[in-house]
């Protein structure tokens, strides 16, 4: 088939790679975001499957919004068979929709319905699944409620933060897309419809959902630590400015510390939450690079009576 990819992120890249590498399909371009300003200088930077593509000489189309009408035209004169979506940032008009054969099919990182929306893998981590996966389906209109063409699950593990299980997921999916791209043309692969039941959302995670409650139980907190790691980043408050948690682990032997309320030991920093303690392992203060909780508690000198969160 002839595709256009549509991805925007690292993420993205992996199934980009894979789509690339069958030699089944012809990648006639790719659809991306527009460059973005990053780093200190704020300078425009083409995002990593643009980056991507032009390294492997494929056309970029990088329309401000997907209903443009020269993107709409440009994309009918490439004239593509599917168009396979990973992570692509932006809402797909009807009339983009329309113009492959065989649709736009998005890999989503969920076992779907669980977890629509745009982040499914934080969620899954902060509601302490064991068990996600990835799904291929078919984009309608609605969001991630097309039908099904495949999935592939992958186990969650008890220190896995968002980045390392959304990294494993980009792998394992991008081979699933590649299974998809070649099971529709041959036509051994038909779509199923979602479940009406185990449906679940999952939205942007926010700083203000980052935020850590003391006051939840420590399973809790390590979940939102390790859901909100890399972005938007775990965080509480000490004396009055944000203190980022980079690493937390659960502590179950320690029941004595009030919830927030620290305890600094010769190589080790605990804090009670609503059930038992976690240590910090790694922490960030404002202004700093990430640090060894242990170093950082010497460096403020936590007070008798002082707490993190307010």
């Amino acid at each position: 088939m002839k595709l256009v990819f549509a991805g925007t992120p690292e993420v993205a890249v992996p199934a980009l790679d894979a789509l690339l590498a069958s030699g089944r399909h012809e990648v006639a371009a790719v659809v991306t975001r527009p460059d973005a300003p990053a780093g200190r200088g704020r300078r425009l930077v083409a995002s990593p499957v643009a980056e991507r593509a032009e390294e492997a000489g494929i056309e970029v189309l990088k329309p401000l919004k997907p209903r443009d009408p020269e993107f709409l035209e440009r994309l009918r004169e490439i004239a593509p068979d599917c168009c396979p979506v990973v992570a692509y940032g932006a809402l797909l008009p009807k009339a983009a929709l329309d113009i492959p054969a065989h649709g736009w099919v998005n890999l989503h990182f969920s076992l779907l319905p669980a977890w629509r929306g745009a982040a499914p893998v934080q969620h899954a981590i902060m509601a302490g699944d064991e068990i996600t996966g990835a799904s291929t389906f078919l984009i309608e209109e609605g969001l991630d409620s097309g039908p099904v063409y495949g999935t592939v699950t992958e186990g969650i593990r008890p220190t896995d933060t968002s980045g390392d299980l959304l990294t494993r997921l980009a792998f394992a999916g991008s081979g699933l897309l590649a299974a998809t791209m070649d099971g529709i043309e041959d036509g051994t692969l038909k779509a199923v419809p979602q479940p009406a039941e185990g449906i679940t959302v999952a939205p942007k995670i926010t700083v203000e959902d980052a935020q850590v409650d003391w006051a939840a139980p420590a399973l809790r907190v390590d979940r939102v630590v390790r859901g909100c790691t890399p972005a938007p980043g775990a965080w509480t408050t000490f004396r009055g400015e944000r203190l980022k948690l980079v690493q937390v682990t659960p502590v179950p032997e320690r029941t004595d510390l009030a919830p927030g309320r620290p305890a600094v030991g010769k190589n080790s920093v605990h804090v009670g939450t609503g059930s038992y303690a976690v240590e910090l392992l790694w922490v960030q203060a404002q202004g700093k690079k990430p640090m060894r909780a242990a170093d950082w508690a010497r460096g403020v000198r936590i007070a008798d009576g002082e707490t993190l969160g307010g």
